[in-house]
């Protein structure tokens, strides 16, 4: 399968997940500031899901452009990444909705886990059909930022019940980890060409 079609079907799942989360943001009524602080949570939920949303597709962009068959495992653990993503949208709802409270924002925990092990599986998948040789191979490595993720977000999810805005420092803390795309396959890519 070429791989242009996952990379389409990808991004269009993406955008949409975009394009709800945007839908749940209600302007206020009246004017000035003041009718805005309400808001001021579902507002930050919403920037902080943006984020992971280009984070994951930018990275997810990367990964891609090193693959060189698509197989339907690879189709299947992509499947399941976009699943999670698509969870977004109703975690950053009920986080927001709620003002972070610790049950919506252990929710919002478990589906940044679940994502980014989803996005550690699609990995090894692909490895697997590329080989290690490859140039994802030789991309990936140990992939220490994406374990250390893991364990992160299983401890904002804790710290949701703990201290409420601990768990919220976490999620921030990994997003930004993760703001510049993941340099790796750059690296590789440009050492052995397109």
């Amino acid at each position: 399968m070429n791989k242009s079609r996952l990379e389409a079907f990808s991004d269009g799942v993406l955008a949409i997940a975009l394009t709800i989360m945007v839908l749940e943001l209600r302007p206020p009524h009246g004017e000035g500031v003041a009718p805005l602080l309400p808001l001021l949570p579902k507002l930050l939920s919403y920037v902080l899901s943006f984020v992971y949303v280009g984070i994951y597709w930018s990275n997810h962009h990367h990964l891609l452009h090193t693959a060189t068959r698509v197989t339907g495992g690879v189709l299947w653990a992509n499947l399941n990444l976009l699943f999670w993503l698509t969870l977004l949208p109703f975690g950053t709802a009920w986080m927001g909705e709620n003002h972070f409270a610790p049950l919506p924002s252990a929710a919002y925990g478990f589906i940044l886990t679940m994502a980014a092990i989803s996005y550690y599986i699609l990995e090894r998948v692909m490895l697997r059909v590329e080989g290690p040789d490859s140039r994802l191979g030789l991309a990936l490595g140990q992939d220490w930022k994406g374990k250390l993720s893991v364990i992160a977000y299983v401890a904002g999810i804790a710290a949701s019940f703990l201290v409420q805005w601990l768990a919220q420092a976490i999620y921030v803390a990994v997003a930004l980890a993760w703001l510049v795309p993941d340099r790796r396959i750059e690296r590789v890519v440009d050492r052995k060409g397109t």
